[in-house]
This record gives C-alpha cells, structure tokens and sequence, in this order.
C-alpha cells in the first residue's frame, strides 16, 4: 500500500528536529555548567531509573556520542514521516520509549544506559523491514539505503565486545523496530483484506 506523502521537508522532519534540538540543548547546558547527568540515564531493575525511561535518549556521554546520534535521527526520522506519515508518530515515540524499557527489565548489566542510539536502531530496522514488505519500489529502495549507510554499523553493534557502548540499547531497538514493523504491516493487510471483502 502507498500512502499519500506530504512533500514539505519542514513539516516532516518537525519532530525529529526538536527531538535534536532538545538533545543538544541539553548537552550544552550540562557542558557549560559542568552538569553530570549521567543519573538521567537507565539501570536496569533500579526503581529509581524508572522514570529516566523518559529521559534516557535525551542525555549522551559527550560531543562524538551526541553527533553520532543525531544524525541518524535526522535522516531516519525524516524519511519515516515521508514515507509513512500515517504511522510516524507512533514508529517514533516507539522506538523512543521501548528500548529503554526492555533494557530496563532484560539488561543484564546493572550499568548506566544513556543515548538515542536505541531509538536510531528501531528506526532503522522499522524502514528496512518495513518497505521490504510494502514491497512498492520507493519503500525498497529506501530500505537499500538504509541498509548501504548503517548496515555494517548497525549489525556490529548488536554485540558486546566494546567498551562503552550498549549493545542491549542497540539489541532492543532494533527488536522494538522490527516488532513494529511487522505488526503494522499485518494490521495494514488486515485493513486492505477487510476492504476488498466488503466491495
């Protein structure tokens, strides 16, 4: 199924853009008040970390993790309320949200987690996943894109072996985008199966 696409660029990257927006904000108020803020990210199974589920994406560890970051959420984001505005926003708040949460109850590490690489992962695997099974020719070569500029850097940081970096964030976003993924795709053939059978 195609849906229809809204071209102003502005109006599509909207929300990606304040999401970086706000990580920068933060990141450069806590650089400039010399602010630790490490406590905002999750630990897993701690009661207190529960509410910084919320805050966890927004905070990163320095310049090169808060760049890393943000330019992945440019693009993906953009090109997912592009191609499939209809969803975005629950795609998005998704792979924002659920990360975090399935790091906090399965994360082996009773370690700090804190960075949107998580939700970058979701993004990622819900356009690759996702228009391949749309199947139409601008979804399958979005995913081809997707795949050429992160694969090798997504695939590789599913595992641990590097300090520093959470491979469970990396691990559960990408299993919050694929999870996504296929659900709405069943529910959009559910939808079209109910169509044709009322005609």
């Amino acid at each position: 199924m195609m849906w229809k696409r809204n071209y102003a660029l502005f109006g599509i990257s909207a929300v990606p853009f304040r999401m970086v927006f706000l990580m920068w904000l933060i990141y450069v108020v806590s650089f400039q008040e010399n602010i630790e803020l490490t406590f905002l990210g999750v630990k897993p199974r701690t009661l207190l970390s529960i509410p910084t589920i919320l805050t966890a994406p927004l905070i990163h560890a320095g310049f090169f993790h808060l760049i890393s970051n943000s330019i992945p959420i440019l693009f993906l984001g953009t090109a997912l309320f592009f191609f499939y505005r209809p969803v975005g926003k629950i795609v998005f708040w998704r792979c924002y949200l659920l990360p975090y949460v399935l790091v906090w109850i399965f994360g082996p590490r009773v370690a700090w987690h804190l960075g949107a690489s998580g939700m970058v992962y979701g993004l990622a695997f819900f356009l690759v996943i996702f228009g391949l099974a749309q199947g139409d020719i601008l979804s399958v070569i979005l995913s081809m894109v997707v795949m050429i500029l992160y694969g090798g850097i997504i695939f590789t940081g599913l595992f641990p072996g590097f300090p520093g970096v959470s491979w469970e964030t990396h691990l559960a976003g990408a299993a919050t985008g694929t999870g996504t993924a296929v659900e709405l795709y069943f529910r959009e053939r559910k939808k079209t199966n109910k169509w044709m059978h009322r005609r």
